[in-house]
C-alpha cells in the first residue's frame, strides 16, 4: 500500500482497491494504550515466581490493586514473552530467595507440610501438618487419601476460628499449597506466604 501511493502516485483508494483492503482499516490508527507500568510489574513478579502461570500473576496483580481482563493480561504475558516451558514432572515454584527471619510471637507464622505413608492393605494416604514455629505447637493434623487444595482452606479457617489468623504461612511446594483455592484465601485473608525447602518445615515439628 505505501509503495504503491508513494512511488507509483496511486491515490489511497486505487491502492487499496487493488489488494481489495478497505480504506478505513488501511487509515486505522490503534489506540489500545502502552501498559508500561502494568508490563514492568508483570515482568517483575514472573521473576519472583518464576513457575507461576499467567493466572496466578493476575491474582497477585489483583492483590496490588492492578484489575486487568484476563484475556489482555494472556497477552501481555505473552508479549513480555514470560510463558513458562512445561517440564516432565510435578511443578514446582520457586518462590523468593530472601532469608526468613525468626517469628517473635504466636501466630507470627505457620508451618504446612504433608507427610505420607501406606496402610497394610496397599493404599497410600496423606498427612497435612501445620505447626505455630514460635510455639513449636502442633495444631493441626489432618489425614486423608486425598488432600485438595480446598480442603486445606477449610483446616485453615476452621483453626482461625479459635486460634486466630496467622501473619505468614510457610510452606513447601506441594501442588496443594500452590493451588487457586490457596492463592485465593491468602488474598481474602491477608496473609502473606513463603516458600520452603521440605528439610526446613519438617524441622518445625522437632
Amino acid at each position: 500500500m505505501t509503495w504503491a501511493i508513494e512511488e507509483k502516485s496511486y491515490s489511497q483508494r486505487r491502492a487499496c482497491g487493488l489488494i481489495g483492503l478497505a480504506p478505513k482499516t488501511y487509515r486505522y490508527t490503534s489506540t489500545r494504550p502502552d501498559d508500561v507500568g502494568v508490563r514492568t510489574r508483570l515482568r517483575s513478579l514472573a521473576r519472583q515466581r518464576r513457575r507461576l502461570g499467567y493466572r496466578r500473576l493476575l491474582i497477585l496483580l489483583c492483590r496490588e490493586g492492578v484489575h486487568l481482563n484476563h484475556k489482555k493480561l494472556f497477552r501481555l504475558y505473552r508479549e513480555e514473552r514470560l510463558t513458562v516451558r512445561r517440564h516432565g514432572g510435578r511443578k514446582r515454584p520457586l518462590g523468593t530467595r530472601a532469608p526468613m527471619t525468626l517469628p517473635q510471637g504466636p501466630n507470627e507464622r505457620w508451618s504446612l507440610d504433608f507427610v505420607s505413608d501406606v496402610l497394610s492393605d496397599g493404599r497410600r494416604f496423606r498427612l497435612l501438618v501445620i505447626v505455630d514455629d514460635h510455639i513449636r505447637e502442633r495444631l493441626a493434623l489432618v489425614a486423608g487419601t486425598s488432600l485438595s487444595g480446598r480442603r486445606v482452606v477449610r483446616e485453615l479457617d476452621r483453626l482461625i476460628e479459635y486460634r486466630g489468623r496467622p501473619l505468614m504461612i510457610v510452606s513447601d511446594n506441594g501442588t496443594e499449597l500452590t493451588s487457586h483455592a490457596i492463592l485465593h484465601w491468602q488474598q481474602e485473608r491477608g496473609t502473606t506466604s513463603r516458600r520452603a525447602s521440605r528439610s526446613r518445615t519438617a524441622s518445625s515439628r522437632v
